[in-house]
């Protein structure tokens, strides 16, 4: 199989299942976006990283690319094996919950930073919002392209990579960085 087939050089993509779209339309932009994502996550797991959060990490990617999968399906339902579930967002919150527990409480907003790991995982998170903004989107103009578990997978995501930057920087021997908000009335 070669890399190079040629079938993009007008601007169009395969779906899965063999649907032809422009290559900015929705769903190629919400896998894109996850790409980016699962990318950022394969850039975080080259440093070294407690054997927990390196595991952790590569679960991720394996589901970003099922998820991934799923957007891309021209029949979402065909994937029935591979669909992100109740249980993946479960697996995501006890992951969240677990470690938090090892943290200290926050008590203002932080700053993305610390070590570099925690930094890249910082933008990883930014980088998920975006997917979720771009996953609602296309959950907007496509209902039945996006199941409320994709929703709420990408959404619990991110909230697990803020507390996975802190837990990195805990490890690694960093502090997290307090934003100096003030709000005025």
């Amino acid at each position: 199989m070669s890399i190079h087939t040629r079938t993009g050089d007008q601007g169009e993509t395969d779906l899965l299942g063999g649907a032809r779209v422009p290559k900015d339309a929705l769903r190629p932009e919400v896998c894109g976006t996850l790409d980016e994502l699962n990318a950022l996550l394969g850039l975080v797991r080259s440093y070294p990283l407690s054997e927990s959060v390196q595991s952790l990490a590569g679960q991720l990617q394996s589901d970003l690319f099922r998820l991934g999968a799923e957007v891309a399906a021209a029949n979402p339902g065909a994937l029935a094996a591979a669909r992100i579930g109740p249980a993946d967002v479960a697996a995501l919150e006890l992951a969240i919950d677990r470690c938090e527990a090892q943290l200290p409480p926050l008590r203002s907003f932080i700053l993305p930073g610390g070590s570099q790991p925690a930094g890249v995982m910082h933008l990883a998170r930014a980088v998920c919002r975006r997917a979720e903004r771009r996953l609602v989107t296309l959950a907007r103009n496509d209902p039945a392209a996006v199941s409320a578990d994709l929703l709420a997978y990408v959404n619990r995501l991110s909230d697990l990579l803020f507390v996975l930057a802190r837990t990195m920087n805990s490890q690694g021997g960093s502090h997290d960085t307090p934003a100096n908000l003030a709000v005025s009335s």
